[in-house]
C-alpha cells in the first residue's frame, strides 16, 4: 500500500510542470488512477509516456502500487481534448 499523497509527491517531482489528477479506485491504497497533463511527454508516443510514469514511481510499481490506470497527455493534447477546462 502507498499513501496517495507519496504517490502524488513522486509525480510532482519527475513532472514539476504537470497538472495530475489522482484517484484511489479502491480505498485500500493500492489501485489508483491517474490523469497526467504534462511538457515532459511531448514527441513520446502513448507507450513512452506511461513508462516515464512507472519509472518515475519507481519500486512502488513492484509492490505497494498494484494497479494504476493512467492517462497521460502533452498540454496541447489535453487542451484539444478537453476543449479548455
Amino acid at each position: 500500500m502507498m499513501e496517495p499523497e507519496e504517490v502524488r509527491s513522486r509525480l510532482e517531482a519527475a513532472f514539476p510542470d504537470a497538472d495530475i489528477e489522482l484517484e484511489d479506485l479502491t480505498g485500500t491504497r493500492d489501485h489508483y488512477s491517474a490523469r497526467i497533463v504534462s511538457k515532459a511527454f511531448e514527441g513520446k508516443t502513448p507507450v513512452e509516456q506511461h513508462q516515464t510514469v512507472y519509472q518515475a514511481l519507481g519500486e512502488a510499481m513492484k509492490g505497494p502500487i498494484h494497479a494504476l490506470a493512467l492517462k497521460t497527455y502533452t498540454p496541447e493534447a489535453w487542451q484539444r481534448l478537453s476543449g479548455g477546462r
